[in-house]
């Protein structure tokens, strides 16, 4: 009787998509990464133009633009770094694309009512128009990545089930 000896061996193998890197400059020339700069720009001029204007007509309409401006300018700033850095790979216990698109939800509402808000008490002084056009376009520009943030956070889901 003889027997018979099978050996089987397998090979795993694993491929990443960095190249093991901290940095990701890639980012930067991305369509988000570029979108998150333009929001952070203009939420810092928009910021700016208010803080130094003289003379504030409504002190306490100023300050709401003044905080919401500063908050998701350090919110969306924390995420372009966060991204750059590949932090986001190290916190995987946070869902970070639904994280982004809560701040995006929220950032495009209250700062488009911050700048109604300023726009309707400028009073004709320039800085403080000037601030409001800003948050207007800071506005625009989180409504365009809250729209791409749900395209890909709800877009395309197989529903049905190929046999």
């Amino acid at each position: 009787m003889s027997h018979r000896v099978v050996t089987t061996t397998s090979t795993t193998t694993s491929t990443t998509t960095s190249d093991g890197s901290v940095l990701n400059p890639g980012y930067c020339r991305s369509h988000s990464g570029l979108l998150k700069i333009g929001q952070v720009l203009t939420l810092m001029i928009a910021f700016l133009c208010v803080h130094f204007a003289p003379g504030w007509t409504d002190y306490n309409a100023f300050r709401f633009f003044e905080v919401v401006t500063l908050w998701f300018l350090f919110a969306f700033l924390i995420f372009f770094l966060m991204y750059v850095f590949r932090l986001q790979a190290k916190l995987p216990c946070i869902n970070w694309t639904m994280t982004e698109f809560f701040h995006y939800i929220l950032g495009t509402v209250l700062v488009f009512i911050a700048s109604i808000v300023a726009a309707v008490k400028s009073h004709s002084i320039s800085a403080l128009l000037a601030g409001s056009i800003f948050g207007f376009i800071a506005t625009f520009l989180l409504a365009l990545s809250l729209f791409t943030s749900y395209k890909v956070l709800c877009g395309s889901q197989q529903t049905s089930i190929g046999v």
